[in-house]
């Protein structure tokens, strides 16, 4: 049996494949489902730690306790070295990653019915843009956590080379593939030339034409939707008596999933106390306030993603955000969104044309664009890198499940199926 699996950490959601024949490919982590949502909460009432799904429910119920969210985009920044508290203690962050990789790793095994002593883990091309010693800093850390939970060996792949492992299985002929990887924290494009010849060959150096990323992912479209739509009607954008600007460091970090936690704290809420009497719209802040105080931004933050992914099936979407106080029904526009995020889709532009020069192909060269990752369902941005090789073909992978497929074939080839 294959001791050695892939492990797509990613930042919303999480997978483990194994190749093993007769067998799918990604093992079920939760529910039957091969897909384990990367979220953590710890139960204050029952003193249980609970994961994934059940995690979201457990919080969703109103139990008491701390969630966390999208930790992998911990890795890298000053923030791993730092703790939070959970049930009246501090805890490092690197401990909360090695309880949710564990988790990953024991159901993986569960699910296989034996250990997992090696992994190729996936990688984004860039875990921080523009410092190779805080993206190296970044694979460290996470060799570290997952060798501290039980993986004698450790090796990683670029989540879009994995990709391009699996779209390969599939092919008939030779084709020069642009794949983009849409992630929850980065966006990861890789030039690749893939055919079925190709696909046994242990050195894959020289068929990688490219590379490129950018961190910019789903948890960026979240921020700047919450941010142009919803943060407005807690105040965001209004002014002080004074005519200065309500402070934007409140909803900024309510936006953005790994810093919602910031916003729980005696210090916010004394301050919010001072901003209600001298605000100009003071119910706009109350509403903000009282969100904090009922530890609410999760479910905010949820709400925003749920109305991002409505969006890419309709131009209009109605959300009904039942928890403010008084209730309220949103209409989101996908133009108005589109707006929101032009910024960020410009610069993943950028780096698909970055990519295409460094390799020194055409655009029109490019046989096929494969897009995976949750958030390449975002259509202003797949029409924008559609758009750039408009000659090429389209393909749609799993968007959850493509990495960790490409990543298990990836550990075949460099553990072997036996490894131990």
């Amino acid at each position: 049996m294959a001791n050695a699996c892939g492990v797509d950490f990613g930042t919303s959601n999480s997978t483990v494949g194994l190749v093993s024949p007769g067998r799918p490919t990604l093992l079920a982590l939760e529910d039957g489902k091969p897909t384990l949502p990367s979220v953590v909460f710890f139960n204050a009432d029952d003193e249980e730690v609970s994961y994934g799904r059940a995690a979201l429910a457990d919080y969703l119920a109103g139990y008491e306790g701390r969630l966390m969210r999208s930790l992998k985009s911990l890795l890298g920044t000053s923030l791993i070295d730092g703790q939070t508290e959970v049930g009246g203690r501090a805890v490092p962050f690197r401990v909360l990653l090695a309880h949710f990789i564990g988790e990953v790793k024991r159901r993986g095994e569960r699910a296989a019915g034996h250990e997992f002593n090696s992994a190729v883990f996936g990688r984004p091309v860039f875990f921080i843009d523009d410092s190779a010693s805080a993206d190296q800093l970044a694979e460290d850390t996470l060799a570290e956590v997952a060798r501290s939970v039980g993986f004698k060996h450790v090796a990683f792949q670029y989540e879009p080379i994995a990709a391009a492992f699996d779209y390969e299985s599939r092919i008939e002929r030779e084709e020069l593939v642009l794949i983009a990887d849409i992630g929850g924290g980065t966006s990861d494009f890789s030039l690749v030339r893939l055919s079925p010849e190709r696909a046994g060959r242990l050195e894959r150096r020289d068929d990688i034409l490219a590379t490129g990323g950018v961190h910019i992912g789903g948890t960026d479209f979240d921020k700047y939707l919450s941010l142009s739509s919803v943060m407005p009607l807690l105040g965001y954008g209004s002014r002080m008596s004074n005519n200065s600007e309500i402070p934007s460091s409140y909803y900024f970090n309510l936006a953005t999933w790994h810093t919602i936690n910031l916003a729980y704290t005696k210090k916010t809420w004394t301050q919010l106390a001072d901003v209600v009497r001298d605000a100009r719209e003071p119910d706009k802040v109350a509403r903000l306030q009282r969100l904090i105080e009922e530890r609410a931004g999760h479910w905010l933050a949820m709400k925003v993603e749920e109305g991002k992914i409505a969006l890419s099936d309709a131009p209009v979407v109605s959300l009904e955000l039942d928890r403010l106080k008084p209730p309220h029904s949103l209409t989101l526009h996908r133009h108005e969104f589109d707006a929101a995020v032009r910024h960020l889709i410009d610069s993943v532009d950028q780096t698909v044309l970055k990519l295409l020069a460094d390799a020194g192909v055409a655009a029109g060269a490019v046989d096929t664009v494969f897009f995976t990752g949750g958030s390449s369902g975002v259509i202003a941005l797949r029409e924008r890198i559609g758009g750039l090789l408009p000659a090429a073909r389209k393909v749609e992978g799993d968007l959850f499940g493509s990495i960790g497929s490409g990543l298990a074939l990836d550990a075949v080839r460099k553990f072997g199926p036996g490894a131990a």
